[in-house]
């Protein structure tokens, strides 16, 4: 293994998390999930050699890894299927925050990618100056588009 290999393989654990959730707040199932965790390891591996550190390491693995999910949602095409063991799977936990947690994310994902983005971004403790730096919107648009995301939520039904 090559050292440019190694340093990606380093970015990948120390950012799996992220990627993950990212993943997990567009899919419908864990497998799906999984498969845009590929989809997101395979964009940040053409583009790792190639990343000039103009931005926050962290910054271009949200963009890529909202970028791939975003664009993987409008493709109507069938996907090469990879398997991923994950030691977490959040889509069988069964506890109360569990549920919480899936009832949240069932309201969100009503919400169109755009918006999806951004919240799951602020639902990450992200400044309003990150998100505004990862969606390439201004930090005011970041404001008055949260106070409308947090008024859709909350008209949103329970229901999935």
């Amino acid at each position: 293994m090559n050292s440019l290999e190694k340093d990606f393989e380093k970015l990948v654990a120390e950012h799996k998390g992220t990627i993950y959730t990212v993943c997990y707040m567009f899919a419908k199932r864990s497998a799906e999930a999984d498969d845009l965790f590929q989809e997101v390891l395979i964009n940040l591996w053409k583009g790792y050699s190639s990343f000039e550190g103009r931005s926050d390491v962290a910054t271009w693995i949200w963009r890529v890894s909202l970028n791939t999910c975003i664009s993987s949602e409008r493709k109507a095409k069938s996907r090469y299927r990879t398997e991923l063991a994950m030691k977490q799977n959040l889509y069988e936990d069964n506890d109360a925050d569990s549920k919480q947690i899936r009832k949240l994310y069932a309201r969100i994902r009503q919400l169109k990618p755009f918006d999806r983005a951004i919240v799951l971004l602020w639902l990450e403790n992200l400044s309003y100056d990150e998100i505004a730096s990862i969606v390439g919107i201004s930090v005011k648009n970041v404001s008055v588009r949260l106070v409308r995301i947090r008024e859709q939520l909350k008209n949103m039904s329970n229901e999935e």
